[in-house]
């Protein structure tokens, strides 16, 4: 399992070149919260928009995730504890105020990446108008 990355994967960088290149900048892998041990994928803070993308096997995606037949009695309450974990994740990052986006690796990384920042736009503060210049 050491050679599974937790960060920078083939998603998440295609992902991040999308968003990167519309202007858009973020804090990657890290934690939204002090003194909690998760960390997102890509971080928004002045939005506070949280950005996981998930994989499919170890996250158990309803289309491509996998039951392991070898070793099922080891793997399955693992991916289930994943699953329950990505669930307190999400609800205690809500209760602190953060939007919390959720994808799976297989979706296309464009149709991620514009609901990204069509998002992160929206939650911008409205910018002030210069002194002077009619509302």
């Amino acid at each position: 399992m050491r050679a599974n990355k937790k960060r920078d994967t083939g998603p998440e960088l295609a992902v991040r070149r999308i968003v990167h290149a519309a202007g858009l900048r973020y804090r990657v892998a890290a934690a939204p919260i002090k003194g909690v041990r998760r960390t997102a994928d890509l971080l928004f803070r002045p939005t506070a928009v949280a950005v996981f993308i998930d994989g499919c096997f170890w996250h158990s995606c309803p289309v491509h995730g996998t039951r392991p037949q070898a070793h099922s009695d080891y793997w399955l309450p693992k991916l289930e504890r994943n699953r329950e974990r990505d669930r307190e994740t999400t609800a205690a990052l809500e209760e602190a105020g953060w939007l919390v986006l959720r994808f799976w690796e297989h979706q296309d990384p464009e149709d991620v990446a514009a609901t990204i920042i069509a998002t992160v736009t929206a939650r911008r503060a409205p910018t002030r108008r210069p002194r002077g210049t009619p509302p």
